[in-house]
């Protein structure tokens, strides 16, 4: 009795369909917003490593001296904290999955170094542009021009790490350096006065009051 039930269930397997797809030799369709893999635009990266110190499991790694960001494919998580915590919205989550391969997969993307500027070039407006776009340098820190400071609090409410305190009643600007990870979200807040930048002089104060 039990042999015509498997005989019937073979021959019914038998005319029917496959269940499986072909791969890989039929391409895998992944459904919109599946969780693949983390692409990054290198262009936009400032190397802040934001998402670096998010990533839960160690798969990312950014040299700012090498101007180079990369990620382990096999250690990636997929848990889009890189994603969520990048200040520029360079990082993107998108479908399609790492093809399986004997050794470990890393990524490297390296930033491409812009042409030289001379600070002399161009109007305002086009030099705090150019000044937010421009990553950092490893010994660059944010400086304050305080005399075109207002005081407006905007650069502390975007600060990703809370790293700057304003306080209009003593007129106080103040940065917390071992906080801040030059990612210029400070300074893109405050493309209308140009007050803030990254400077390599070594004397920058922390604080300044008016």
């Amino acid at each position: 009795m039990a042999f015509m039930k498997f005989a019937k269930t073979a021959m019914k397997n038998l005319f029917s369909k496959p269940a499986t797809e072909g791969y890989p030799f039929k391409e895998r369709e992944y459904p919109e917003r599946s969780r693949g893999h983390i692409e990054i635009d290198i262009d936009k990266c400032i190397m802040c490593s934001m998402c670096q110190r998010k990533c839960p499991s160690g798969a990312i790694t950014v040299d700012r001296g090498a101007q180079q960001w990369s990620i382990d494919r096999m250690a990636c998580v997929q848990c889009a904290n890189c994603v969520n915590s990048c200040p520029k919205s360079c990082l993107s989550i998108v479908p399609g999955y790492t093809p399986p391969a004997a050794e470990k997969v890393r990524d490297i993307f390296k930033k491409p170094v812009p042409p030289a500027k001379t600070a002399e070039q161009g109007s305002p407006s086009a030099k705090a542009a150019a000044n937010s776009a421009a990553a950092p340098s490893a010994d660059s820190k944010i400086a304050n021009d305080f005399e075109k400071c207002i005081l407006c609090t905007l650069c502390a409410r975007k600060c990703p790490q809370g790293a700057i305190t304003v306080d209009r009643e003593s007129k106080t600007w103040s940065i917390d350096r071992e906080k801040c990870i030059q990612c210029g979200v400070c300074i893109d807040a405050c493309l209308k006065f140009h007050a803030l930048s990254f400077s390599d002089s070594a004397d920058v104060p922390d604080t300044y009051k008016k």
